[in-house]
């Protein structure tokens, strides 16, 4: 059987630094899920052959569902699944209207939870572990970050129950809380967070090496991994 490394949110910022460093070790196939055909694209072209991905929206049960299949038929075990796949829209509490709070809840907590529920089948046989990206908005309030932080607390609650249901079994669950990073997740919030500021946060390609060294380790069990910016 193939070994296989999931990424959600693959195609930029910390989900592709994972990947990147991940498929260097050559250990791993990766398969990347990404919402935008075009950073899909330019993702793997930057990786390589052994690479792979997937173009779609992990809050669609239907996609994610055939995203799985797909892996079973081709024989894959899946050693790691990285819930990266996230979005951040901020503002005062009163500008939170359905369109706005339903874009946020289905990408940040329904595509955690799905992408997790059909990757569990290929690992319950030989194990694995489930790496959720949170955020330290889930431990925290923060003023301007009210729908975002439901989502990440959401996830939070998800993580935590998943480790009591594989507690003694061969599935593992790391929760991962990071500061803010320099990526392009800040793009369409520039009115939050500045170029300027955004540009003195974490490096992803830090953070990744971080997680990955903690959650490879087999001697220990790490259970979460908070990351703060210095």
């Amino acid at each position: 059987m193939n070994k296989l490394v999931v990424i959600t949110g693959g195609t930029s910022g910390l989900g592709f630094e994972i990947a990147k460093q991940l498929s260097n070790w050559g250990e791993f196939d990766v398969c990347l899920i990404g919402k935008s055909k075009e950073k899909l694209n330019t993702a793997l072209s930057h990786l390589p052959k052994s690479v792979f991905g997937f173009n779609g929206d992990v809050s669609n049960e239907e996609f994610v569902k055939n995203v799985f299949n797909t892996l079973a038929e081709k024989g894959y075990n899946i050693e790691y699944l990285f819930n990266c796949a996230g979005i951040g829209l901020f503002g005062d509490p009163d500008n939170n209207d359905a369109t706005k709070t339903e874009s946020i809840i289905k990408t940040n907590l329904i595509g955690t939870i799905l992408t997790t529920n059909y990757a569990i089948p290929l690992m319950e046989k030989h194990g694995g572990k489930i790496v959720n990206i949170l955020s330290t908005a889930a431990l925290k309030g923060n003023p301007l970050e009210s729908v975002y932080c439901a989502s990440k607390w959401g996830v939070r609650g998800f993580t935590e129950s998943l480790k009591e249901y594989f507690k003694q079994s061969k599935i593992k669950v790391v929760g991962v809380y990071p500061g803010g990073m320099n990526t392009d997740f800040w793009n369409n919030s520039r009115d939050y967070v500045s170029l300027e500021r955004s540009s003195k946060f974490m490096n992803p390609a830090d953070v990744a090496n971080i997680i990955i060294n903690n959650v490879t380790e087999n001697s220990v069990s790490v259970a979460d991994i908070v990351i703060e910016r210095p």
